[in-house]
């Protein structure tokens, strides 16, 4: 009995009396109000954060992303200069390298000297197509005009054969019947041999005739072959046209080789495309580098945007637009964006391994389908953001 603890009455009545005075608190009409009043804010405090997170999602698994631009060299040759280093920011049209233009000033040259090569036989082509319409028109009229003569000869040799073959006539009768005389002793011998002289002279003269006919009918057709040939007007100057026209388009030839040549040289000083920070140097003075070789990689300062991979479960009242808080943990510090876009598929879709689901012992994986945030303009002047860090993006759905 002894180790029975004993409590003393005074303690029992003290803790009746605070039990009492408790209960004549709560039967306190002021009491009962201040405690409704209190449970009434306790359920509109839980409620408004409920509403508050309810239009809210959240999640932990993503990065800033950016194009990082790749920067090479347009043509090949010797590294001059290089005016940049690694993690330097740059402003865009900033000369990154410069290469040895002394070949692409070589080519300029012989590409201008052929332009103008080019642009003097492209003059005396069109000049030659004036000159070949007239002197081959003149050459068709001179041509029959000669025709026109000959023509005219040969009448006169026919004219002149004609009147040979007729007094050729005349003395031949004219010896037959001088013969049947002299054998009758009824005229002169020398008469005679006069008859005979003249019957000659006039076959003489047929034969004559006859050779100058056959020479103006010649000269005729020498005459209608010249016809022919300068009838070729048409065809000779549309070759005339077609040689100005070659050679117009041998000036636009040289002329795309001279801009190409200018290019080429404008390409041996390498400039940021950009603004941004410059890194992965890969050049040095003196190296020797071909077309295509990169030489940096660019990271811009702007077109910065988040990739959240969200549970598929919270999409349901996701939209495009709608307002989103990316706090950035390297910072601490929240900037201000929106909804841009959904992707394609989900991300395991695009990882080196899907998953398999086509087996006996599937098991339900909740998936994330990646969300692009885009960063509202003017919030990083100081250019703090850079792709790859961790954020985490809340996106309020109403």
């Amino acid at each position: 009995m002894a180790d029975l603890e004993i409590v003393p009455k005074a303690t029992e009545d003290e803790q009746e009396s605070r039990s009492a005075r408790r209960r004549a608190v709560l039967r306190s009409p002021r009491a009962r109000l201040l405690l409704g009043l209190l449970a009434i804010i306790i359920v509109v405090a839980g409620i408004l954060v409920w509403h508050h997170y309810a239009i809210r999602e959240s999640t932990d698994d993503a990065q800033i992303e950016a194009d990082i631009v790749p920067i090479g060299a347009r043509v090949g040759g010797t590294v001059k200069a290089v005016h940049v280093e690694d993690n330097q920011p740059v402003e865009a049209g900033t000369v990154l390298v410069e290469l040895d233009p002394t070949d692409y000033e070589v080519d300029l040259r012989r590409a201008e000297a052929e332009l103008a090569n080019a642009i003097a036989n492209a003059s005396a082509a069109r000049t030659n197509v004036p000159i070949a319409s007239t002197t081959t028109s003149s050459q068709l009229q001179t041509a029959q005009a000669n025709l026109a003569s000959a023509q005219k000869q040969v009448d006169a040799a026919e004219a002149r054969l004609r009147e040979a073959q007729a007094n050729y006539t005349k003395a031949a009768r004219d010896l037959a019947r001088y013969k049947q005389l002299v054998e009758r002793d009824e005229i002169p011998r020398q008469q005679y041999d006069y008859a005979v002289a003249a019957e000659q002279a006039a076959r003489a003269s047929v034969d004559s005739a006859r050779a100058a006919v056959a020479s103006a009918r010649s000269q005729v057709a020498q005459a209608e072959a010249q016809v022919r040939e300068a009838s070729t007007v048409p065809q000779q100057l549309a070759v005339s046209r077609a040689k100005a026209g070659s050679a117009i388009a041998d000036v636009q030839k040289n002329q795309a080789a001279v801009d190409q040549a200018r290019l080429n040289l404008s390409y041996t000083i390498i400039r940021a495309l950009s603004s941004g920070i410059v890194d992965k140097k890969s050049v040095q003075p003196g190296q020797i580098i071909q077309a295509g070789q990169p030489l940096f990689s660019l990271v811009p300062f702007e077109r910065m945007w988040v990739v959240a991979n969200f549970k598929e479960t919270q999409l349901k009242n996701m939209r495009i637009n709608q307002p989103a808080t990316i706090h950035v943990d390297a910072y601490g510090r929240d900037y201000k964006g929106h909804v841009d876009s959904f992707g394609g598929a989900t991300a395991a879709r695009f990882s080196l391994l899907p998953p398999e689901n086509a087996t006996g012992n599937y098991v339900k994986v909740v998936q994330r389908v990646p969300v692009k945030i885009v960063f509202d303009k003017g919030q990083d002047p100081e250019h703090l953001l850079r792709p790859g860090m961790s954020v985490v993006p809340t996106v309020i759905t109403k």
